[in-house]
């Protein structure tokens, strides 16, 4: 293949070269075609290339992988793309646009570029098929993934819908555009919205900026239907998309009619975009209501919770009578504010007014860690009569619900730190909060056992349930456990460990070699990857993975974007969405039992590592 289409290719996928542009070509090819140089000079561009000073070229055929274009505008670069190699099947030469598809098969990806020309690449690497529906290769849809999935690194939301509104609207070709081309350029900017909408919907919902960009959009789109009827499909599936819908069919649609009163036509569904504060309501948290100044229960609620459904929870699994307890908020050292039985817990934020605290009307604790009474006997007794099996399943939906709730997009969120509000990475604070407690959780539950022989079977039932959590595929719970075994105040109870029975040992021993993190975690990773979907992965380990990778390279190289960084991230947290489903598009459903539900949902945990020291050495002092 020569130069000659790859050029045009590249002068397809790039905005109108102003006279006096640049374009540079690394590459080992001659670059001397009179007729080529004649084309192009018309544009007003000329070409540089790079001489070697190496020995001269051999007769031997050269790879052109890794070869790089580089795009200049006013004596920058602006965009840097290397060629791919792909397999190129060939042409009769009666095909429809021949060159077009020759160049097609000659792929490019992004290495760095400002975020206007990436677009702008991005937008002409979609092509279209006869029946005027986008085409995309594995490439294209590669790309396509990456940039929706990134692009808040190094661009704001409203920053996209100017860009994208201004795709739509302007002519991109110097001179005269004939009404095929500006077809093909309204509905690659409609697939490529419906695509980002798809894929972003949730996130996309609560930002004003993107509700007056899909209103003012679809009032381009209607207004363009009586030139570009075909438009009407792509207008459809954006509504789909969006949940946007019209007063009045699009075939009612007639061109003599003003653009306002077309705006006013459209609305927006009341159930499709909620006010920040319904959609609240839904959600859920995770509340942690301290019953010591070292240990809370941990419980699930919705963020409209009140003091008295706190109150009436707590009173019940701590067998307390709710009369006696009051709900206190601790909000900021020595004050407190005694909430009232209806007023709400959580802030707009879903944040807590304060730190909470259940005592006794007396302001007196409702259990003591260090006193042996009724209260330790029973959550022993009550632990080891649950199911191993239930007690697993209980805690994989409970995760399940979390992760399958969860947006790759949280983890560049999270990672990059661009929003110090959370409202972004919801899902994932909750499911890593959630690993962090089952593992104190595994401690505490062990420690609070007074006795010797009901703490080895306590252990048994831990390894158990942990070896279940993996065979549920749910390894953020099952290294939870495992690691909370592992913990130096429970590791260093000899006389316990030694009552263990050797094929628990044994078990336990193999669970450990999964946990092991030597060679970066091999062990897990090649178990992990044999497991079928769904399955939720070890999150903290996902989260080090990227934040590996964004320290260990520069977002931005000479102010252009460091897209293969971005692709790596992109790469990186499709595993999300790998998860989450089978190939039947399932994900994990299992009946659990209410009575263990009851008890995983309200974990009792003591969060102060010195007090948990105490309790270990108080059960075995040292010798």
């Amino acid at each position: 293949m020569s130069w000659d289409c790859g050029l045009r290719y590249m002068f397809s996928v790039s905005p109108v070269l102003q006279p006096g542009s640049i374009c540079i070509l690394h590459d080992k090819e001659d670059l001397s075609r009179l007729e080529m140089v004649q084309r192009l000079a018309k544009d007003g561009c000329r070409f540089l290339q790079s001489h070697s000073k190496g020995p001269e070229r051999t007769s031997e055929p050269q790879s052109d992988e890794g070869v790089h274009v580089c795009l200049r505008e006013r004596g920058h670069d602006v965009l840097v793309l290397q060629r791919m190699s792909s397999e190129q099947p060939a042409l009769s030469a009666s095909a429809r646009g021949g060159g077009r598809e020759e160049a097609r098969n000659r792929r490019y990806m992004v290495v760095s570029g400002t975020p206007e020309k990436i677009l702008e690449h991005l937008l002409n690497d979609l092509t279209l098929d006869d029946d005027q529906g986008i085409t995309q290769g594995k490439e294209s849809d590669t790309l396509l993934d990456d940039f929706l999935l990134t692009y808040p690194v190094f661009m704001s939301t409203s920053d996209l819908c100017q860009a994208l509104l201004g795709h739509y609207c302007t002519k991109r070709y110097r001179g005269k555009e004939d009404r095929k081309e500006a077809l093909e350029r309204k509905q690659k900017v409609l697939h490529l919205v419906s695509q980002w909408v798809a894929l972003c919907k949730d996130f996309l919902r609560e930002d004003e900026h993107v509700k007056l960009f899909m209103k003012t959009l679809c009032r381009y789109v209607l207004d363009d239907l009586y030139e570009h009827p075909a438009l009407e499909k792509d207008m459809r599936e954006l509504q789909r998309a969006y949940q946007l819908h019209r007063r009045h069919a699009v075939d009612e649609y007639s061109p003599q009619r003003k653009s306002k009163a077309l705006f006013h036509q459209l609305s927006l569904k009341e159930n499709g975009l909620q006010s920040r504060g319904t959609q609240r309501e839904t959600k859920e948290v995770l509340c942690h209501v301290y019953i010591t100044m070292d240990s809370y229960l941990s419980m699930r609620a919705h963020a409209g919770v009140v003091a008295q459904e706190l109150l009436q929870a707590v009173a019940e699994r701590m067998d307390v009578p709710q009369g006696e307890l009051v709900l206190v908020a601790v909000t900021y050292p020595g004050g407190r504010l005694l909430l009232q039985p209806q007023d709400r817990v959580f802030a707009d934020s879903l944040r807590p007014v304060g730190r909470l605290h259940v005592c006794r009307k007396d302001l007196g604790e409702v259990l003591n860690p260090f006193t042996d009474n009724s209260e330790l006997q029973q959550r022993t007794a009550r632990m080891l009569s649950l199911n191993t099996w239930d007690v697993a399943v209980a805690l994989t939906n409970f995760d399940w619900t979390i992760f399958d709730s969860m947006h790759e997009q949280e983890l560049v969120y999270f990672t990059f730190n661009r929003h110090a509000s959370s409202s972004h990475t919801v899902a994932l604070e909750l499911l890593l909060q959630r690993c962090n407690e089952v593992q104190l959780w595994v401690m505490t539950e062990v420690l609070l056992c007074p006795t010797l022989c009901k703490r080895v079977q306590l252990i048994k039932k831990f390894i158990k349930i942990a070896a279940h959590c993996k065979a549920q595929r749910n390894l953020n719970c099952f290294f939870a456990i495992i690691l909370g075994l592992n913990t130096a105040a429970v590791s260093r109870l000899s006389q316990t460990w030694e009552k263990i029975p050797g094929k628990f040992k044994k078990l336990f021993s193999e669970l450990e070699t999964i946990t092991d993190p030597s060679l970066n975690h091999k062990a897990y990773r090649d178990s992990f990857k044999k497991m079928k979907a769904p399955k939720i992965p070890f999150l903290p380990l996902l989260l080090k993975d990227i934040t590996f990778i964004h320290e260990g390279n520069k977002t931005f190289h000479d102010n252009l974007v460091n897209f293969e960084k971005l692709h790596m991230i992109a790469d990186t947290v499709r595993l999300i969405r790998q998860c989450q489903k089978d190939h039947m598009g399932n994900g994990i459903t299992q009946k659990s039992s209410s009575e263990v539900r009851a008890y995983t949902d309200y974990l009792h945990i003591i969060d102060n590592q010195q007090t948990l020291f105490e309790l270990s050495h108080r059960l075995e002092p040292r010798a």
